[in-house]
């Protein structure tokens, strides 16, 4: 008699490295304790406040340094980096706390002795993750049915964002003999039951649901839900993964499969904001102001022209403003007309690459937030003579101005800078996805993402 095979779920996954990794910074505080006579923190009346101050920060700055994103979380080499990292920065915050953390030791050494404990034990445990946890004997066992569709790109798909599905094989019932699917078994109406009755598929997925299902799949499928066989449209399983909307495929129907988040037009979210909006731009603009000093003159020497550039951009509901930017390309860069910034580009001055990957360059756009042209979130805010081709080509392409244009967004911080119509294609569907699930989470999530874009100087 077969059984069920386990498998982690991607919010299991993440769910689970956080509780592991404040499970063994509390082992690692435990067992300084036990062995240690004096140690940075040691058990008191105040010993939970302070395991709660330090773990918040490293759950944070982790987050920061991307020890929860599963695809880094497979490297070795990366979780260790990234350790290092979350842990230093987190020890000397921690160490610059006052009230609510231990008074400096007499003894520095203990403080040494906690950051090694708490790098050796999480080293120990994110390894052993890699090794039992994130490997195929945890894998989701899945199999695909529909008509007429190619199995190998949609596992293609699905495997670019995430390894974790073991594809054992699918039904096509209007197969066509043209696609190559020779790496994946096929099955027929007659065989596949067989598989089914095992009881030791994860998930079926549907391939093209957009379609709907023919009786002879839907009869095949009703059985199956009632055995607790979980069965997911192909398009929602790849948002899932990716984080992005699948457009592919979609026809004018699109608005039916894509229902817009609530939070658009609830107002307690807008009111949070327009809040944060105003307080995180009057920070930019008096930062943008300490440092103008330092890029003025730097750029007297390196850009030699212009402070600043003025461009006309759409925002919501294609209402035109004029954004505001460090200049960091040579002068007359666009004489014969606009065009698509490219990687390498050679308008780019070289004080201009600094300003990009560092997003510096990007400050001055506080101004249009605080009047309101833009948010801080948001998709990012693009050129008329642009926008203008990309809605011919691109479909559902201005559902995107349904909201502010913001300074950063999940567009921005998952995908690279767009030098050509496909790339914008794919941060569209970023876009779309942020509309779609927009929350103060999510918000969160992003703010999050771009410090680290800032910090690994990923900037375009």
């Amino acid at each position: 008699m077969s059984k069920d095979l386990f498998h982690f779920e991607i919010s299991e996954r993440k769910i689970l490295l956080r509780v592991l990794d404040v499970i063994m910074l509390i082992s690692s505080v435990l067992i300084l304790n036990t062995f240690f006579e004096k140690n940075y923190i040691y058990i008191s009346d105040y010993i939970f406040l302070w395991l709660v101050v330090y773990i918040l920060y490293y759950l944070f700055f982790g987050a920061v340094f991307e020890l929860y994103v599963l695809k880094k979380a497979e490297s070795r080499f990366i979780v260790f980096k990234n350790l290092i990292l979350s842990l230093t920065v987190t020890t000397l915050l921690y160490l610059l706390t006052p009230y609510i953390t231990p008074t400096l030791p007499q003894n520095r050494i203990s403080i040494l002795y906690l950051f090694s404990s708490n790098l050796t034990l999480l080293t120990l445990w994110r390894f052993s993750y890699i090794t039992f946890i994130d490997a195929p004997r945890f894998y989701k066992r899945v199999i695909f049915v529909g008509e007429n569709y190619d199995v190998e790109d949609l596992i293609e798909g699905i495997h670019k964002y995430d390894k974790n599905f073991h594809v054992i094989g699918y039904l096509d019932t209007k197969e066509n003999k043209s696609l190559k699917k020779n790496k994946v078994k096929s099955y027929t109406i007659d065989n596949i039951n067989e598989v089914f009755n095992k009881n030791y598929i994860g998930e079926i997925i549907v391939a093209n649901s957009y379609d709907g299902v023919s009786t002879e799949i839907f009869n095949l499928l009703a059985p199956q839900l009632n055995k607790g066989i979980p069965i997911k449209p192909y398009y929602k399983v790849y948002e899932e993964v990716s984080k992005k909307i699948l457009l592919k495929d979609v026809a004018s129907d699109f608005y039916v499969y894509f229902p817009f988040s609530r939070s658009n037009q609830n107002k307690l979210y807008n009111f949070f904001n327009r809040t944060l909006d105003i307080l995180v731009s009057l920070i930019g603009i008096v930062v943008m102001i300490i440092i103008i000093p330092i890029i003025l003159i730097t750029n007297k020497f390196l850009n030699k022209g212009k402070l600043f550039y003025r461009q006309k951009r759409v925002g919501r509901f294609n209402e035109l403003f004029t954004i505001i930017k460090f200049r960091t390309m040579v002068k007359d860069a666009e004489r014969n007309g606009a065009i698509w910034a490219e990687k390498n580009d050679y308008r780019i001055t070289k004080f201009g690459k600094i300003l990009r990957r560092t997003r510096i360059d990007e400050l001055p756009q506080f101004i249009n937030i605080l009047k309101g042209e833009m948010s801080l979130i948001g998709p990012r805010p693009e050129r008329p003579e642009f926008i203008h081709k990309l809605k011919k080509n691109i479909p559902f392409y201005e559902t995107r101005q349904i909201i502010k244009p913001g300074l950063t967004g999940w567009a921005q911080v998952n995908a690279k800078y767009s030098t050509s119509e496909d790339e914008t294609l794919e941060k569209l569907q970023f876009d779309l996805y942020y509309i779609k699930e927009r929350s103060v989470y999510l918000d969160f999530r992003i703010l999050v993402k771009t410090i680290s874009t800032i910090i690994f100087l990923r900037g375009q």
